[in-house]
């Protein structure tokens, strides 16, 4: 049985606690709202974007994030080309775009 909570509540918990910090999250896309898989435009707020896809180990249990644009930073475009793709791909995907000057991502997991 899964019993992680659903997208929107996940989501919508994240944003609460980056607000709190002082951290502007917003959601760019909204997917499926109980299964939707999470994609994050981070917005260094120096022109860099870097994308991170949700992902989980084979055992569908640990969570952490894929470098969707690469290692290093990339232009907004390269990140909205990025994106575009995907949800192509996968229609129910929701789309957060965080600003933080640290780049940190703010949600659970490693980013690998």
């Amino acid at each position: 049985m899964d019993d992680r909570l659903p997208t929107h509540l996940w989501v919508s918990a994240h944003i609460r606690a980056a607000d709190a910090q002082g951290v502007a999250m917003t959601v760019v896309r909204k997917g499926d709202p109980s299964r939707g898989t999470v994609i994050l435009k981070l917005n260094r707020l120096d022109r860099t974007f870097t994308v991170l896809v949700q992902t989980r180990e084979a055992d569908g249990e640990r969570l952490f994030w894929a470098r969707g644009t690469g290692a290093d930073p990339v232009p907004e475009t390269d990140a909205d080309a990025y994106i575009a793709r995907q949800t192509r791909y996968d229609p129910d995907v929701w789309v957060v775009e965080v600003e933080d000057r640290q780049g940190r991502h703010w949600f659970e997991g490693p980013v690998r």
